[in-house]
């Protein structure tokens, strides 16, 4: 019979093999791709010895095939909770150097769990993916595996902030617990995600195609849409997950993290006074105005390659947390389209959900004219902002700095879809429809239709008339901005708004 020792000393064994995880050829082969290890990536991504490992002795029951004959060092997949800046994180990381991270029955109820316990305790829950996708050996155990993920993925959706990291390949059914989560992070070269790959599309469709093409960092980043960071290598990325939370609450009954401010709340910035151009036609920067309001010029973008025309991120103000949402007139003057609407709907949503509150910025012409915005749903697409800005009771601040147009100038949160306040610099135009444009309308048969469209651009090219009915509370000079969102948001942060008893509202997806 062995000792209490002999049997510390066999469980230390047992631990060290499953940490070692497929071995040391596998893991120099997972080095050489540039990507570290799932025990690595929890190692880098939580504060130093403060992981803490669940369900390590964890493996399959499942005998097809010779399964039973396999050793699977914790089934593939490491999960557990630690802190990250002293805060509790739960976590998990598939193995890919084990049967390639393959996800069966077992494989998923440790996720499971992870996810459990993290809306338990209203904690972040992070999934670092790296799979070759179900394990076909266990057959439906494996689907049902990712159904329980699915299913606990949208019930923590608003709860519990979710972050789904794509560090190698992401396949098949796979790829709809990151869809379903909050913000998905790629790394480019290493990481992809499709439902079917290279080779199916080209024996169905005839479509050649290269997994990076397909689904890389840059193509989801740029052209779907569906991640919302391409990192430069995973070193960036866990780095930049780090800074993510640093701005989020953990959970839906809390405010974001405030920092003790190192920047003067009363600072004004002069450089504003002249940074839109006297030629409405112009475009500028409007990162540069972000810069210039928030704390010391810190801005946390989103999706900053995804529907550029409009951005979305997080900044502080004096110290506190807001989700600033904002058009960029250098790209397609700033209108909205398809993309842009559901980039800010489901941000705006996010914030929404988590106590945070929303600055948006406008210069907006209108919704982008076209057959094909017309014929992908700008409608539909357009109405998520009308509903995400309605449905949103944080509260919200709007400063329109240049144009304000048509339903654009509504769908950039105007008083009539909620905003608590609204400030306008005195180079913004607020109206149904530029000026030029609608005086060639009302005087196209007057024959002074010349004098008549001046003098129709000169009385409404200005903020005064809004002001006057009350759609404008206050024109500022746009150095005074910073300070007076500062008092703005202070004034608001008791705000309480409660809407209609429903079960939940139905937004035209």
């Amino acid at each position: 019979m062995a000792s209490v020792q002999e049997k510390i000393a066999q469980m230390n064994a047992m631990k060290e093999h499953i940490r070692q995880g497929g071995g040391a050829a596998r893991v120099e082969k997972q080095h050489a791709q540039g990507k570290y290890t799932a025990r690595e990536r929890l190692e880098k991504l939580f504060d130093e010895n403060s992981f803490v490992e669940l369900d390590m002795f964890v493996k399959h029951r499942c005998t097809n095939f010779g399964m039973d004959k396999k050793d699977m060092p914790g089934d593939g997949i490491v999960t557990g909770y630690g802190t990250v800046d002293g805060r509790l994180i739960y976590a998990y990381a598939q193995d890919f150097t084990v049967s390639g991270g393959s996800l069966g029955e077992k494989h998923a109820h440790k996720i499971w769990k992870v996810q459990d316990l993290a809306l338990k305790m209203g904690a972040p829950c992070i999934g670092i993916n790296d799979s070759g996708g179900a394990r076909i050996q266990e057959g439906v155990d494996a689907l049902s595996g990712f159904g329980g993920i699915f299913f606990r993925n949208t019930a923590a959706s608003g709860v519990i902030p979710q972050i789904s990291v794509i560090m190698g390949p992401c396949a098949g059914g796979a790829v709809y617990s990151p869809a379903i989560t909050d913000f998905i992070f790629m790394v480019k070269n290493t990481s992809q995600m499709f439902i079917t790959g290279p080779a199916v599309i080209k024996s169905v469709t005839a479509e050649e195609v290269t997994p990076e093409q397909l689904g890389g960092a840059l193509t989801h980043s740029t052209r779907s849409g569906v991640a919302h960071f391409a990192c430069e290598d995973e070193d960036d990325c866990i780095a930049k997950i780090r800074e993510l939370l640093s701005y989020l609450p953990s959970n839906n009954l809390e405010d974001a993290p405030a920092v003790e401010p190192t920047d003067d709340p009363n600072r004004q910035d002069e450089s504003l006074n002249s940074i839109v151009p006297d030629n409405p036609n112009m475009p500028y920067d409007m990162k540069e105005v972000i810069r210039s309001l928030v704390d010391n010029g810190e801005f946390f973008e989103i999706q900053k390659l995804f529907a550029t025309n409009i951005i979305i991120g997080y900044a502080r103000l004096d110290g506190k947390v807001v989700g600033i949402v904002a058009n960029q007139p250098k790209v397609m003057a700033g209108c909205l389209d398809v993309d842009a609407s559901d980039k800010a709907a489901r941000f705006v949503r996010f914030c929404d959900a988590f106590n945070i509150p929303l600055l948006t910025l406008v210069d907006v012409p209108g919704f982008l004219p076209g057959v094909n915005q017309e014929h992908t749903g700008i409608i539909r697409h357009g109405a998520k902002m009308l509903y995400a800005y309605s449905e949103a009771t944080v509260p919200k601040v709007t400063v329109i700095t240049r144009k304000a147009y048509g339903g654009a100038y509504i769908a950039m949160c105007c008083h009539e879809l909620g905003s608590d306040q609204v400030m306008a610099w005195p180079s913004a135009e607020i109206a149904v429809m530029g000026p030029s444009g609608a005086a060639n309308i009302i005087f196209r048969r007057d024959p002074d239709k010349e004098a008549k469209t001046q003098q129709y651009i000169d009385d409404f090219s200005n903020p005064y008339v809004a002001a006057e009915r009350g759609y404008v509370d206050m024109v500022v000079e746009p150095k005074e901005t910073r300070p007076l969102l500062i008092t703005a948001f202070s004034a608001l942060a008791s705000k309480r708004e409660v809407g209609p008893a429903k079960k939940h509202g139905n937004i035209p997806l």
